[in-house]
């Protein structure tokens, strides 16, 4: 993980003053003071669930790689098959090291032949964009940091799109082939597509990606436009249950989907497959990629690390005393029984019980498996499971 320097200027977003206004409580992000809750916790977490949440994301990094052989570049710096994506196509991806270790993962957009957007986590904004330049050299391709330049909001949960559809000022009609209209657009934006046009007169680019585990958008626009966009979005919902939501819920959102986290669940000594993120990785659809060699040849990206043959799992517990990264995992009472380490967890506000993931031996991950995690000097009992914990299709469909 890159940070900012101890001493470098914090940064805040082009919302702080909206934000405060809002009575935010605010947390220190790779070097960006950043809203972590409005009204509480579970109010923002439960909102997003069951109405919809707005999430202010402009410390992400947006970086446009640009050029006849930028798809050419990008099936080489990631792991992934850039060339692949269709015009107005998303995909999950990863940068990885020479090691095969997980420098970052990206969502990459792919909006025009030879034009595409990366996403970065915000504390790897200045990696991510250092390495594209590095492994860019010799195609015919540039790399452009634009992250300030572009703002980035995300509006999540079932009644988001009934929101999108009736904000005032959102045009999506030059983008629009069919000639249907601008609600009817984004009704029809399947999951990882994205569609531009203006809000306000300004550019605008709308995404069907997010990182709650619910339905939603993410929205990209000039940082000029975020106020009007903020404050619309929110009178709009207001009467949908909209409420702002800050970086706690979208942490326990994201944990509930059993979405990886950079610096918990991924990092430099974690391998893809490790991580459940073999998916993303591409050895038979593409050439020669960074990392490639090393996942290969079947070697731990750091053979001293503690994530060294273990696999990443999820933990299901009773009661309500959760276990915390980086408490120690065991499948017997002495020290020598410990088997794993866990990355994320907390009290699930939606299941009602104690979740976590973490990373356990390879041989002992299998769904049913029985262990007990040290909560503070005491050994208390969890369950592997399967992944996700929260599948929206099946919760609600229980509840009803």
């Amino acid at each position: 993980m890159t940070d900012l320097p101890p001493d470098a200027t914090v940064r805040r977003s082009p919302l702080h003053d909206t934000h405060v206004a809002a009575g935010a409580a605010f947390t220190d992000f790779a070097g960006w003071q950043m809203p972590v809750r409005y009204s509480g916790d579970l109010a923002e977490h439960t909102a997003v669930r069951r109405a919809a949440g707005l999430f202010d994301l402009s410390h992400m990094g947006e970086i446009l790689v640009v050029g006849p052989d930028a798809a050419a570049a990008l099936d080489y710096a990631l792991a992934g098959p850039m060339s692949a994506l269709q015009e107005r196509q998303a995909k999950y991806t990863l940068l990885l090291a020479e090691n095969g270790g997980i420098l970052d993962d990206l969502v990459v957009y792919r909006t025009g032949v030879d034009r595409y957007l990366v996403v970065a986590n915000a504390s790897n904004r200045g990696t991510v964009a250092a390495r594209l330049r590095e492994r860019v050299e010799g195609f015919d391709a540039v790399v452009e940091d634009e992250s300030d330049d572009i703002g980035l909001l995300a509006l999540q949960g079932p009644r988001a799109l009934e929101i999108l559809q009736n904000l005032d000022g959102l045009d999506l009609r030059a983008d629009i082939e069919d000639g249907s209209t601008t609600p009817d657009a984004l009704a029809a934006l399947r999951y990882y597509r994205c569609i531009r046009g203006e809000f306000e007169g300004r550019r605008i680019l709308i995404a069907r990606t997010g990182y709650t585990g619910e339905d939603g958008f993410e929205l990209y626009t000039a940082p000029e436009s975020l106020r009007a966009l903020w404050t619309s979005l929110l009178e709009i919902g207001a009467g949908a249950g909209l409420v702002p939501a800050g970086l706690a819920a979208r942490d326990s959102l994201r944990l509930e989907a059993g979405m990886p986290l950079y610096g918990h669940e991924l990092g430099l000594s974690i391998l893809p497959a490790q991580a459940g993120l073999g998916r993303a990785v591409s050895l038979d659809g593409k050439g020669d990629f960074v990392g490639r060699a090393a996942l290969e040849s079947g070697r731990p990206a750091d053979p001293a690390s503690e994530f060294a043959g273990r696999v990443l799992v999820g933990l299901a517990a009773e009661g309500k005393r959760a276990p915390r990264a980086g408490y120690a995992i065991y499948n017997g009472q002495e020290d020598r029984d410990r088997i794993g380490v866990v990355t994320s967890g907390l009290l699930s506000p939606t299941l009602g019980h104690p979740i976590a993931l973490a990373y356990v031996d390879e041989d002992l991950a299998a769904p049913g498996t029985v262990v007990s995690v040290d909560v503070r000097g005491t050994r208390l009992p969890a369950t592997i499971t399967s992944l996700p914990f929260y599948r929206r299709d099946r919760q609600r469909g229980a509840a009803a």
